[in-house]
């Protein structure tokens, strides 16, 4: 069985995944390019100053990856902490051990230390942001509804747009992922 750390070691970059994303790429980039990370935040330098790296677990299909991974990639860069991403569907092994609620929920990322020994994890996604889905998937209509499929493409198309426009969510997404990461530093 493959670790975490031979997982990083064997995956690209969040700078190539980014580059050669199929899906959501325009989406991700527009968060990227406009994400400010938040000024004098002590966080950046503690995280620079942990000699830690992430593995991301992700698919560029995920909406919840095309909001999170440009916002991690900032405070990574920020940090000069590298972040490689490794592809859930490719090896479920990985993924299997972070399972959210018994399924397969992504993106997680993993904070490895020196050695390589994850120190903690982050994701799917920050408190808010799952509020804002549950309150969403609470207005669908029954599985077994005709109208079940077209109503939930509606709402997974209205929660992109939101992420990709709304800056407020991005700032949740720093938030929490620095809130849990700093428990560790």
């Amino acid at each position: 069985m493959k670790t975490e750390q031979q997982y990083f070691e064997e995956s690209k970059t969040i700078q190539d995944y980014m580059k050669g994303m199929s899906q959501l790429k325009e989406q991700s980039e527009a968060i990227y390019e406009r994400f400010t990370l938040p000024q004098e935040d002590a966080f950046i330098e503690q995280l620079q100053q942990a000699n830690v790296h992430i593995l991301a677990i992700t698919e560029d299909w995920c909406g919840d990856a095309m909001i999170n991974n440009p916002i991690i990639r900032k405070i990574a860069e920020a940090a000069q902490v590298e972040v490689r991403t490794a592809l859930r569907d490719a090896d479920t092994d990985l993924i299997d051990r972070y399972l959210t609620n018994g399924g397969r929920a992504i993106p997680i990322y993993l904070i490895l230390n020196e050695a390589g020994e994850v120190m903690t994890t982050w994701g799917p996604r920050a408190p808010q942001l799952q509020q804002l889905v549950m309150d969403y998937r609470a207005t669908l209509p029954e599985k077994e509804d005709p109208a079940f499929d077209e109503a939930q493409k509606a709402i997974y198309d209205k929660m992109r747009t939101q992420y990709v426009e709304d800056e407020k969510l991005w700032l949740y997404v720093y938030e929490s992922f620095k809130q849990k990461v700093t428990q560790i530093l």
